[in-house]
């Protein structure tokens, strides 16, 4: 199989794979399961996230990215394998030449894991690239115009928001929320409030079912079951939105606030192509039920959602690839 080019959005909840004229062909969960005894990967991907919190003790189930960058090397290294494996199949020709989405906050060193990681698991070359950049590519904006745009990408463990003018970014900031964060906030609520402990599943499809930024006018609920917190028995609980949009008020506080501070140190010029243009919001927690209004009533400039949100960044790091020529200058930079 002749691919010679392969991006990949390397995320805290998932992994894409984007192959040049052909989309993205892996989403899988960013799940590894290992036997303990011998150190052994026994599942990737969907296979290992079935596993999640379903495991006997000689198995382990993990998550190697935390934030948005590696947590554990060896077991990164193994997943990316699997994953360049699969999409090369048995017979591969060439080393592909695979280009990685980072975090615009990544250290030098967490910078150095990731392209060793990739190397190590069968690239001939890896190019890594700020997350930003690459969503911004994928959302369709023309990046190399010397016009400002403002792009929100909320992930899985970090959601960054920057902007972009003339190929590179002016501001931007990181924080360390996201769809994890949505969902242990959920957890915490319903332990607090309800005495029911549920696990990071449960929480996560109570986000995706009733989940919303802004309270609903006709509220909905849903029936969820957990473990009692005070007879330590199977329960049934009721619960509703509006409860929810509550529990998550504070995590999506902190991404206003950080959306704040980058238009705070944004150039005035720029300011104005971003209230003219508004703000485009990528990746998987965009998709929670009115974030674009509640960042639009808050901040004050339109705010809407990318086409498919959650491969803008994967979509951003094929393209790249393939008008390497164009957009070398803007995502080699600033390393």
């Amino acid at each position: 199989m002749f691919i010679k080019k392969i991006g990949i959005d390397l995320g805290t909840a998932n992994t894409l794979v984007y192959l040049p004229k052909k989309g993205v062909v892996i989403n899988e969960p960013t799940v590894v399961a290992i036997s303990i005894e011998d150190n052994r990967i026994l599942a990737v991907g969907n296979q290992a996230k079935e596993m999640l919190g379903r495991t006997p003790e000689a198995i382990i189930a993990l998550r190697p990215m935390k934030d948005g960058v590696i947590a554990d090397y060896r077991v990164t290294e193994a997943m990316l394998r699997y994953f360049i494996s699969k999409v090369l199949g048995r017979w591969r020709v060439f080393r592909p030449e695979v280009m990685v989405a980072v975090p615009a906050g990544i250290t030098s060193t967490e910078r150095r894991a990731v392209v060793e990681a990739t190397v190590k698991a069968g690239a001939k070359m890896a190019y890594v690239v700020k997350e930003p950049i690459l969503a911004a590519i994928g959302a369709g904006i023309p990046i190399n115009e010397p016009v400002g745009h403002m792009i929100i990408d909320v992930g899985g463990g970090t959601s960054e928001m920057a902007v972009v003018s003339l190929g590179g970014i002016v501001s931007w900031a990181s924080v360390r929320v996201g769809g994890d964060k949505i969902d242990q906030a959920i957890s915490e609520f319903i332990r607090k409030k309800h005495n029911l402990a549920v696990g990071e599943r449960t929480a996560e499809k109570i986000k995706i079912k009733l989940g919303s930024a802004l309270p609903r006018e006709e509220d909905i609920s849903l029936k969820i079951q957990g473990r009692d917190l005070v007879a330590g028995l199977p329960k049934f609980i009721e619960i509703n939105g509006n409860e929810i949009t509550e529990a998550i008020s504070e995590q999506l506080r902190e991404i206003i606030q950080a959306i704040k501070s980058v238009l705070q140190a944004t150039p005035p010029e720029l300011v104005a192509d971003i209230m003219d243009k508004g703000m485009i919001l990528s990746g998987g927690g965009a998709l929670l039920q009115d974030l674009d209004k509640l960042i639009m009533e808050t901040i004050g400039v339109s705010c809407r959602l990318a086409k498919e949100p959650m491969l803008c960044v994967a979509k951003g790091a094929g393209l790249a690839l393939e008008h390497l020529d164009i957009y070398k200058r803007s995502i080699m930079s600033k390393k």
